[in-house]
C-alpha cells in the first residue's frame, strides 16, 4: 500500500498507542506510527503515518506544534496537571490583573530551557521518569532546550466552579519537545502562585490543522464501509513547505535508487522533496561527509529496480 496521513482527533482517556492500534484495525495493515506522544488526558490532532509514509515519522516529529489550553492558578500537582495529586496550595484572593498576566505570558516566549515533568515518558538512565515516579524515587533530569514561538490568552481569566482557582485560557506554539505542562507551572511562578494545567487540545502537528480530523466515532462508521482509505491525507500534505523539485525519468530512477547528487544541481534546502509526475519520490538532505553533495534520507518510492 502507498498509504499517506490519518488526522486523527485523539479524545480524552486514551494514549497515542492506542489511537495507532485503532488505526491498525480500521486500514488493516499492521505499518502505522504516530508523530509525537500526547497524554492520556489531551485531546486534538494525532497524525499517524500509514503505509510507506512511516518512513516520515522522524521527520514529522520535528515539527512545530499548537495548543489551546487553560492554566489553573492556585494549586500544584505532582503530575503538573489536573491528573495528579495536589502536593501546595495558595488560593487566589482576588483577580490578577490581565496586564500581569500578559507580561508573564510574554517572558515565557522565545529560547527557554526545560527540565521534564517526573510523570513524563524521558528516559534517564535507561528507565522513563514516570517509573520512578511511580516508585516513589527521585531522579537529576536533564534540561533541554525548546522554542516557544507564541504563547498569548485567548480570553480573560475566570474563577473556576468551586472558586478555588483562576483560570487563565492560552495558546501555544512550541517546538517538539515542549511541555505544555511545565509552561503551565512556569506561569504561576512569575505570577507568585502554585499552578497546574487543566486543559489542553492540540490544534495543529506535523502541518495537520485540528478541522481537518476525523473522530474515532467518523473513523468507526468509515471503517465499517469499508471507506477507511478516504481519510488519509496525501505524504504530500505534510511536505509541502519543504522545497520541492520536479525530476524527468533518467533522475527519477537515479534518485529512486539512492544515488548520491552535486547539490550545486539543485535548489539549495536544509531538505528537498524530489517529485517525478508530481509525487514525492525522495527526500534529500546534505551529505555529512561529502561537502558540495546531497544523499537520501527518506525514500518515499520503490527503486526503479524492484517495481513489479
Amino acid at each position: 500500500m502507498d498509504g499517506g496521513i490519518l488526522p486523527l482527533n485523539k479524545p480524552a482517556g486514551v494514549t497515542s498507542h492506542d489511537c495507532v492500534l485503532m488505526a491498525r484495525r480500521w486500514l488493516k495493515t499492521s505499518e502505522v506510527g504516530h508523530t509525537g506522544t500526547l497524554d492520556p488526558e489531551v485531546t486534538g490532532v494525532l497524525p499517524l503515518c500509514v503505509g510507506r509514509a512511516t518512513k516520515l515519522v522522524p521527520i514529522l516529529m520535528d515539527e512545530s506544534k499548537a495548543y489551546e489550553g487553560t492554566i489553573a492558578l492556585g494549586s500544584a500537582t505532582t503530575t503538573e496537571d489536573a491528573s495528579g495529586e495536589v502536593v501546595d496550595r495558595k488560593r487566589v484572593q482576588t483577580q490578577i490583573a490581565e496586564a500581569n498576566i500578559d507580561e508573564a505570558l510574554q517572558a515565557l516566549t522565545g529560547e527557554l530551557k526545560q527540565v521534564p515533568p517526573m510523570y513524563s515518558a524521558v528516559k534517564v538512565n535507561g528507565k522513563r521518569l514516570y517509573e520512578y515516579a511511580r516508585l516513589g524515587e527521585s531522579v537529576e533530569r536533564p534540561s533541554r532546550c525548546v522554542s516557544i514561538y507564541s504563547l498569548h490568552r485567548t480570553g480573560a481569566p475566570f474563577w473556576s466552579e468551586d472558586e478555588q482557582h483562576l483560570m487563565i485560557p492560552f495558546s501555544v506554539a512550541c517546538s517538539k519537545g515542549t511541555y505544555v505542562r511545565t509552561l503551565a507551572v512556569e506561569t504561576g511562578n512569575k505570577l507568585g502562585y502554585p499552578a497546574h494545567l487543566f486543559t489542553l487540545l492540540r490544534t495543529r502537528s506535523a502541518g495537520v490543522e485540528l478541522n481537518q480530523c476525523y473522530s474515532v466515532e467518523e473513523m468507526d462508521r468509515l471503517a465499517s464501509e469499508e471507506r477507511a482509505f478516504e481519510s488519509l491525507l496525501s505524504v504530500d500534505h505534510v511536505l509541502r513547505h519543504f522545497q520541492h523539485y520536479e525530476v524527468n525519468e533518467r533522475q527519477a530512477t537515479k534518485i529512486t535508487n539512492g544515488a548520491v547528487l552535486r547539490a550545486r544541481e539543485y535548489p539549495e534546502a536544509n531538505r528537498l522533496v524530489f517529485t517525478h509526475n508530481q509525487q514525492p519520490i525522495a527526500i534529500y538532505v546534505p551529505h555529512p561527509r561529502k561537502h558540495g553533495m546531497i544523499k537520501p534520507d527518506v525514500m518515499l518510492a520503490v527503486p526503479a529496480n524492484n517495481e513489479t
